[in-house]
């Protein structure tokens, strides 16, 4: 609470000292608040198109001589081994490259926040301890929904409540799952040529609307917390902010969840498709148990919105800022040397699952694409089943058929023997319980 404070003396001496790599979306909003954050700079920006970057710096409000004064290049290596960094943000959302930016940063002794969740739910475990043996921060990125859930999951439990459920909303109904980027724009609303015109990326936006990111943000946050995850995958169930203590409970009680203790997505949509009341589309929440009797008549007497019993509450936040809060995970990182949110073990992972019946000899086009979507699964069972991750699904062919709805094995694909591959295997030899 007093990272503001510190920012301001670290300013009368030298400036937090950024590196951003990927100058997209979630970049340029962490961009625009740069100018009214005295003593935060951004050194370097990494694109592979120097000229959307500065484009993107123009767009924000940049003044010229700021965008002067930035280094713009095109490779991220080349901005993790800069002396004059600080802190390196990982935000080009290709799974591979994070994982080489990170164990870069990492071994040149920057901090880095990994906007990259699929990076982080590839290998993220092994990343962060990487980190820590290297006395540098390796952080989720506040702002986005994994960290926002993991900070009042840490408030929970260290006020002594018992974590019932964390996650997120979203917009969902079944039939999303094999939804492609040739009719994504129909469910926004959209017109392609309108999205065109936004700059917008019909397969990242598939991601978001096929439960592919939904999973990925679930098995970040698990990983985190030490949350389970359900056994059957994500289930969706529609729920609005009044109802979310009496659905997000054990199904002893009366609510959905398989057991205690688990992530889960929420639904903006009734299975009709009609819109749920007060949905949380744009926000988190922690659904928790009161400890015993007397707190929870304290719930009651303080207005705090239970379930019938009054022992079950939640707390959420309606919306999240993405890259207008991405400062916080920064500024934590340098000024008070912690991460806001870290994976710590490999609870969950997500694997490819085909969007329909793919043959042998298919390339698969990964996250959000026409193959295949993410699903949920527990560590476990992606150890045990020797499941591909979403995050090695793009660009590899298939050596057998697989039929609509089922999971990808890493027997059924051609693997290269590259850096990320190379360094998941090591990840769960070392995490697999």
């Amino acid at each position: 609470m007093n990272l503001y404070r510190l920012l301001q003396e670290r300013a009368a001496d030298k400036p937090v000292r950024v590196g951003l790599i990927g100058a997209g979306k979630f970049g340029s909003m962490f961009l625009s608040q740069v100018p009214s954050t005295p003593g935060l700079e951004v050194v370097a920006i990494a694109d592979l198109d120097t000229d959307r970057a500065r484009t993107a710096c123009h767009t924000v409000g940049w003044l010229q001589s700021h965008i002067d004064a930035t280094v713009f290049l095109t490779d991220g290596m080349e901005l993790v081994n800069r002396d004059d960094i600080d802190v390196v943000i990982e935000a080009t959302g290709h799974p591979a490259a994070g994982i080489q930016h990170a164990l870069a940063a990492i071994e040149a002794g920057r901090h880095i926040v990994m906007v990259n969740v699929e990076a982080d739910v590839l290998a993220g475990p092994l990343l962060a301890k990487k980190a820590r043996e290297r006395g540098v921060v390796y952080s989720m990125a506040y702002g986005d929904q994994p960290a926002l859930t993991s900070e009042i999951v840490d408030w929970a439990r260290a006020a002594g409540l018992e974590v019932v459920a964390a996650g997120k909303g979203t917009k969902y109904l079944p039939a999303y799952h094999q939804v492609t980027p040739d009719d994504v724009w129909s469910h926004y609303g959209l017109s392609a040529q309108e999205a065109a015109a936004a700059g917008m990326n019909p397969q990242m936006f598939n991601s978001f609307l096929d439960g592919t990111k939904s999973a990925i943000e679930m098995a970040a946050i698990a990983n985190a917390c030490d949350l389970a995850v359900p056994d059957a995958g994500l289930a969706f169930p529609p729920c609005g902010v009044d109802d979310l203590a009496h659905i997000m409970r054990p199904q002893s009680l009366g609510g959905v969840l398989p057991q205690s203790g688990v992530v889960e997505v929420v639904s903006s949509l009734e299975r009709d498709g009609r819109p749920v009341y007060r949905d949380l589309r744009w926000g988190v929440y922690v659904v928790f148990k009161a400890p015993n009797d007397y707190a929870a008549a304290c719930f009651r007497q303080y207005g705090l919105p239970t379930d019938s019993t009054g022992q079950y509450a939640a707390m959420y936040k309606p919306f999240h800022l993405i890259g207008l809060e991405l400062g916080i995970s920064v500024l934590s990182a340098a000024l008070r040397g912690e991460p806001t949110g870290q994976t710590r073990a490999w609870v969950g992972d997500v694997a490819a699952v085909a969007k329909r019946d793919l043959k042998a000899g298919e390339t698969l086009d990964g996250e959000g694409g026409y193959t295949v979507w993410g699903q949920l699964v527990s560590a476990r069972r992606s150890a045990a089943e020797h499941l591909l991750p979403i995050g090695l699904a793009h660009g590899v062919s298939l050596k057998n058929d697989v039929p609509r709805g089922q999971a990808v094995t890493l027997a059924d694909v051609s693997l290269p023997n590259n850096q990320a591959v190379q360094i998941r295997q090591e990840m769960v030899a070392q995490f697999s319980n």
